[in-house]
């Protein structure tokens, strides 16, 4: 008895099922934060709904240097919020901010913190090779890219010509 179609279409109908509904928890009052990509000086306002109309929560951004603040309920949002500055000296990277509700509740959103906005005048991209130490397939020396693909080639007409020899019955 063959199960391999079956199993594979019942895989396919979780995985679309999964697709479908999204990730789970990622509308129920997670931490908004605006705007998500700041440069250093900036001012961030963050907000959810997890804490209730009335609640209030603490919130965390120490990860990108700016302490402890507060969120209290918004007027209009249904929720807490609250504002904190990122530092001058905040590195660029990604951070997580934390808020605690009161009755105990975590939720978490990400800050992007850049030198400078994507998409203003003079912002400048990073661009290039990154240097790690491991090497890549396509390093800015062409001529050792091609060395790398012909052997390659090789490889793969030799392997070929060995199949082909061993399925005709002239052995190895």
């Amino acid at each position: 008895m063959r199960t391999g179609r079956p199993l594979t279409v019942a895989a396919l109908a979780v995985a679309a099922a999964g697709i479908a509904a999204g990730p789970v928890g990622a509308a129920q009052g997670g931490l908004e934060v605006y705007p998500a990509t700041v440069s250093p000086g900036d001012t961030v306002t963050v907000g959810t709904t997890a804490c209730g109309a009335d609640g209030t929560a603490s919130g965390d951004a120490s990860a990108v240097g700016a302490g402890a603040f507060t969120l209290a309920p918004g007027a209009d949002s249904g929720g807490a919020d609250g504002r904190f500055s990122v530092p001058v000296s905040a590195q660029p990277g990604t951070y997580e901010i934390v808020a605690r509700c009161s009755r105990g509740t975590e939720v978490t959103g990400d800050l992007i913190v850049s030198l400078a906005q994507a998409g203003t005048p003079g912002a400048q991209m990073p661009k290039g090779h990154v240097k790690t130490g491991v090497g890549g397939a396509l390093g800015p020396d062409p001529v050792q890219t091609a060395a790398g693909v012909a052997a390659l080639a090789v490889a793969a007409a030799g392997g070929t010509w060995l199949l082909h020899r061993r399925a005709r019955g002239d052995g190895i």
